[in-house]
């Protein structure tokens, strides 16, 4: 019995692991890869390398890839309770064998939708890129579409698909309960399962990078701590929402300035 709870937390502590190196790793290409890939900026105040002009095969395999370690590095610190409580059930409903195969793959569907909402953020990106809406920081240049975003993402706060998919990303015991499936194609399920719930919760959020600048290490990662903070604080979904009232302030004071200076 002693040996079994032993190879327990052992195992544990892999999936543990396996999930800061994962974590660590896509901060990492964001302060370091990327910044290999793409020619630096002269203003020193830039904390991210400017892309380079033009659209090629492999920028915009670049470009996914950076959406998608943002993506993993913004969410995973959040959905870390959700992955962490599932190692502890499937290790149950498996009679203590070994869970971290299962885990994994439910890790994998997770990123999986991501990488999906990656490949739209990339096709969006082009196209603002194309409509000369974008800065060197990939922020966009446009103050009207500044103070929609702003204020699309704020009342989506408030709407009820928004707090019905926060439900589930706080609640793992009710998710658990209610989208369990067995083996590792089950795993694998959940994880896509889950994964579509977090983003419905915060894919208007990520929008939001076009407002502060894709490739401005701060406003990535004052996102990331805020998505961390309405998922897992006690009051999280009262704060999303006063964050939701904040958003409709700030685009409404975009677009007042806006209509001022015409």
């Amino acid at each position: 019995m002693t040996l079994l709870v032993a190879l327990h937390r052992h195992d544990r502590t892999i999936v543990i692991l396996i999930l800061l190196a994962a974590i660590a790793a896509s901060w990492a290409y964001l302060l370091f890869g990327v910044d290999a890939a793409m020619p630096e900026m002269d203003d020193m105040d830039m904390a991210m390398p400017m892309s380079p002009p033009g659209w090629t095969g492999g920028q915009a395999a670049l470009t996914f890839a950076m959406w998608v370690a943002m993506m993993a590095a913004m969410m995973l610190p959040s959905a870390a309770p959700m992955l962490l409580f599932y190692d502890v059930i499937a290790r149950k409903r498996n009679a203590g064998s070994a869970a971290i195969g299962p885990t994994s793959l439910f890790g994998l569907g997770y990123l999986a939708v991501w990488a999906g909402f990656s490949a739209l953020a990339v096709a969006l990106q082009y196209g603002l890129d194309r409509a000369n809406l974008l800065s060197p920081m990939l922020q966009t240049t446009s103050v009207a579409l500044t103070a929609a975003l702003l204020v699309a993402a704020g009342v989506y706060q408030w709407t009820p698909l928004k707090q019905s998919c926060l439900r589930h990303c706080r609640s793992p015991l009710d998710f658990v309960l209610q989208h369990w499936r067995g083996g590792r194609r089950g795993a694998f399920a959940m994880g896509i399962t889950h994964g579509l719930y977090c983003l419905g919760c915060c894919w208007m959020l990520m929008l939001l990078l076009f407002v502060g600048g894709v490739m401005s290490f701060a406003w990535i990662a004052a996102i990331a701590l805020f998505v961390l903070v309405e998922k897992l604080a006690p009051a999280g979904h009262w704060i999303g929402k006063a964050a939701g009232v904040a958003l409709i302030g700030w685009g409404g004071y975009v677009l007042t300035s806006l209509f001022m200076g015409a």
